[in-house]
């Protein structure tokens, strides 16, 4: 890793210590947090920071000064839900957990809809269901 990359992954680790499981795995060409196996944010090798959040809140944080949408090789986007951030709004105090907010909101919805949903490797015997 380089310096930026070293530096971003470990404000992501105190930033998301305590929250769930964490680990760490190299993806999208960078350092990408799995909390709770499920990707959270990564840090690029840039610097910059990459963040999973909730579609329904794509366009707004588009918006945002430093925020682009997420590219996979040059021309290929991400499609909604994956944003980019410049090196540059994440470096001061802050700014980290200020893009990680909309990150953490989504992985807290998939969460309490995946606690919700039926196991699906559960099954039900006809009796039990008083047919």
């Amino acid at each position: 890793m380089n310096p930026d990359q070293d530096q971003l992954a470990a404000r992501l680790r105190r930033a998301l210590a305590g929250r769930g499981a964490l680990r760490e795995v190299r993806m999208f060409g960078g350092l990408a947090c799995m909390l709770d196996d499920r990707m959270v944010a990564s840090a690029q090798r840039d610097g910059s920071l990459l963040i999973r959040v909730d579609e329904g809140r794509h366009e707004e944080l588009l918006r945002i000064p430093g925020a682009r949408q997420a590219e996979m090789g040059t021309g290929r986007t991400m499609g909604p839900g994956w944003i980019l951030v410049a090196p540059s709004e994440v470096a001061g105090d802050g700014g980290v957990e200020r893009w990680l907010a909309p990150a953490l909101e989504r992985h807290e919805a998939e969460s309490l809809r995946r606690k919700a949903a039926p196991d699906p490797t559960v099954s039900v015997a006809p009796d039990s269901l008083g047919a």
